[in-house]
């Protein structure tokens, strides 16, 4: 057998020493962004994507070694382990092979094999397997005892034939390769429930279909699943196209029982068993188990997707410590204020009434103007919800109108936002405040520092994933967690600024540690240093050794606390310091002087290369943050609603979405257009994440404009030809467009990669 760490050093092209390191400082306790930067010496320099993916394999192989002990266990018990079976058992790989060789010896309910068994007839079903060329009902004859619930000979050949059924069918060897036979061929067909028409009309493209089930991708099983679990859709697999598809697996079992027609007494019987064994055994075992497979693939690659948008918004260039106002746009309800100054404090709210039905649209102006002139705003955060363009349009009034403000106004997502203001964090946040304007707060927080903002909103609400409520919730959150928990790592946390939400996504921190360490500075103010966390209830060695290079205090009487640099490397530092001659404070930042240093100068037996460069490059630039500088797309004048748009015009948009189908990009006019992947560049593109990823500013050409559908055709190809205006062949709510293109989580099923755009736009409605 394989061990543990040789596995996972297969898998991750790594040394056993590295894994078995890696293994070690997980199991004390250590996170996975402290390993990944501060214990490159132990792992050999093994990265946060490779530390992931080592410690869900971790958990998965300690799980099948767990169950690996208990079935030789039960097998030992009943006293049927042999060396060749222990063998077998001992060597499988997955937990799969477990179960398909545990099948034959797991505790059941009395199946009608047993009860046969228990009538005696085993020897009958031996017999009748080795000798085909005996009558069957001859052989029978013998075995009629109606004492022992054998009645006549039919009864006693039924008997047999599900002893042999069960024998054939719990084969491991035999249902591992139809297995894999059937997920290469099989053929999911979907039909509609009888009276269900209207019921689900949202799966009307899969009332009638059918595709090979290890071509269909994530974003289509989980619609079809999801008409499945609202009884609208049968779902059935089939072995394959044609009449005699199912001969192939027929053959296989014969083939492995040594059954043959050859017009012997017995070959009719023993080929109607096989018939029976594959038609009400095998395949409906291995329907259920590869559907779930489908399932388990389409869920994975489902949080993948949204992990990787998710880790694309948290990572959005911040605008930084500007004094901002927020708009929450709206119509009849108005529009809703917050103004938060450099730090995100509340330094005033309002609501305004610009729109229709008031139409209080130079009232509006002259007090947002107020509220900039008092508060000494520089940029203006709009939510991109219903009214966005026209609060846009209102604020680019307000800019044109007072140009010695000199203002900047921008769109941004609102996602979650109501999530946040309905939450009992903000509730303790901001308690003074009505649940409407929280959310112009957080709108305006968001622009100044998304990562900050967003993590005090559960990762599954901000809405930038497929089908979301379909998948495995836990795994959905275990793996949104740990997006998070990277995100803010990489970034790095201001120790005297953070929000608890935001604290207790720092390595080795939890909810509590993070709760104390703000009340601990409400209590005593700002933290002079990191050391001083040492006095915050709770806070040992190890949350300190775990968080201390995560947390910054920029303007402490330590300067090496506003870097990444670790306190247990300080001394170290000093050496480096002591080198050069000169003032720490002096020597931070001076590129040349750094760059200058050998770094195997300063190695010693704790830390090694990896440690010192990293060093170096930090105090060459210390504290630097690993999000892209702060940019905006520039809506086009006049380009409002999609009435307004044009074949073959050239627009600047912010990807709001990337799918495995292609992304849905924000051109200005209320509703997202979609490139499809197959438009998304002039060479073949497999997978959209590598094109682009939320957030990203793109130039787009309008390729087609379907009012009645509410769908927007876009291309980032911009020599591609506008497609001819075309008669839908369905009518489609414009809402199940816009929840489609805006909320991820109800994203409908979408077309194949390699289909066309039009394709995408067909299947947008699924599930």
């Amino acid at each position: 057998m394989i061990s543990i760490i040789e596995t996972l050093s297969q898998e991750l092209s790594a040394r056993p020493a590295q894994v078995e390191a890696a293994i070690g400082l997980l199991d004390e306790g250590a996170t996975v962004p402290f390993i990944a930067r501060y214990r490159k010496e132990a792992t050999g320099g093994l990265d946060d994507i490779q530390l992931r993916h080592l410690a869900e394999r971790l958990d998965y192989l300690r799980e099948l070694e767990s169950r690996r002990a208990a079935i030789l266990k039960s097998i030992a018990e009943q006293g049927k382990l042999t060396p060749d079976l222990e063998g077998q058992i001992v060597g499988a790989e997955t937990k799969q092979r477990l179960e398909d060789l545990y099948l034959p010896f797991k505790p059941k309910r009395r199946t009608k094999a047993q009860i046969a068994r228990e009538a005696g007839l085993e020897p009958l079903a031996d017999g009748l397997l080795a000798e085909p060329g005996q009558s069957p009902e001859r052989l029978a004859e013998t075995f009629v005892d109606a004492a022992r619930g054998v009645a006549d000979v039919a009864a006693a050949l039924e008997g047999a034939r599900q002893i042999l059924m069960e024998r054939f069918a719990e084969d491991a060897e035999l249902a591992g390769q139809l297995r894999e036979r059937l997920w290469e061929q099989g053929i999911l067909v979907s039909r509609l429930i009888e009276g269900k028409e209207r019921e689900g009309a949202k799966f009307a493209d899969y009332f009638d279909y059918r595709e090979a089930i290890a071509r269909i991708p994530s974003h289509r099983a989980l619609a079809l699943f999801r008409g499945r679990n609202q009884g609208v859709l049968a779902l059935e697999l089939l072995a394959g196209e044609g009449e005699e598809a199912d001969a192939p697996y027929r053959s296989a079992i014969a083939a492995r029982f040594g059954v043959r027609d050859q017009g012997r007494a017995g070959d009719a019987w023993l080929v109607e068993t096989v018939r029976k064994t594959w038609r009400v055994k095998l395949h409906t075992r291995l329907d259920l188990e590869l559907k779930n497979r489908l399932m388990e693939a389409a869920e994975e690659e489902a949080i993948r997707v949204f992990g990787l948008n998710l880790k694309a918004l948290l990572l959005a260039a911040p605008a930084g410590r500007l004094p901002t106002l927020g708009l929450d746009p709206g119509l009849r309800t108005g529009v809703k204020v917050a103004v938060v100054d450099g730090t995100g404090r509340v330094a005033a709210t309002d609501t305004l009434y610009p729109h229709a039905p008031r139409n209080q649209w130079d009232a509006a102006i002259a007090r947002l103007a107020e509220l900039a002139r008092a508060h000494g705003v520089k940029l203006i955060s709009i939510g991109n919800g219903t009214a966005s363009r026209e609060t846009d349009r209102l604020a680019r009034d307000l800019i044109a109108r007072h140009p010695e403000l000199g203002l900047r106004s921008l769109v941004v997502s609102e996602a979650g936002a109501s999530v946040y203001s309905a939450s009992e964090f903000a509730s303790k946040e901001l308690p003074a405040l009505d649940v409407s304007l929280r959310g112009a707060v957080s709108i305006a927080r968001r622009l100044q520092d998304p990562l900050a903002e967003l993590v005090k909103i559960e990762p599954k609400a901000i809405g930038v994933g497929q089908y979301q409520h379909d998948v495995n919730q836990n795994r959905l959150a275990r793996a949104l967690d740990a997006v998070v928990e990277d995100c803010v790592n990489a970034v790095g946390v201001d120790l005297n600024t953070a929000s608890v939400p935001l604290l207790a996504q720092v390595s080795g921190l939890n909810r509590g540690l993070a709760e104390n360490i703000v009340v601990h500075r409400e209590t005593h103010g700002a933290f002079p240093n990191r050391r001083a966390l040492m006095a915050v209830p709770r806070f040992g060695d190890k949350a300190f050794q775990l968080s201390a290079g995560f947390l910054r205090v920029p303007d402490g009487d330590e300067p090496l606390d506003a870097s990444a640099v670790h306190p247990e490397a300080y001394p170290l530092v000093r050496r480096i310091v002591a080198e050069t001659g000169r003032d720490i404070r002096a020597l931070i930042g001076d590129s040349a002087t750094l760059r200058a240093l050998d770094p195997a100068r300063f190695t010693d037996e704790r830390f090694g290369l990896p440690t010192v460069r990293d060093i170096l490059a930090e105090l060459e630039k210390p504290g630097r943050d690993p999000r892209p500088e702060f940019r905006t797309a520039a809506f086009k004048e006049g380009v409002e609603r999609p009435e307004d748009l044009e074949p073959g015009m050239v627009l600047e948009g912010t990807v709001t979405n990337v799918t495995n189908f292609g992304a849905f990009v924000d051109i200005g006019v209320h509703q997202d257009g979609l490139v499809h992947i197959s438009a998304l560049a002039d060479r073949f593109v497999k997978n959209p994440h590598e094109v682009v990823k939320s957030g990203d500013l793109v130039k787009v050409k309008v390729l087609e404009v379907d009012l009645e559908r509410g769908r927007i055709a876009l291309s980032m190809r911009l020599q591609d030809t506008p497609a001819p205006k075309t008669r839908p062949e369905r009518a489609e709510p414009r809402a199940e467009q816009r929840r489609a293109s805006r909320t991820a989580p109800q994203t409908p099923a979408q077309a194949p990669s390699g289909g066309t755009m039009a394709d995408a736009f067909a299947k947008a409605r699924k599930g």
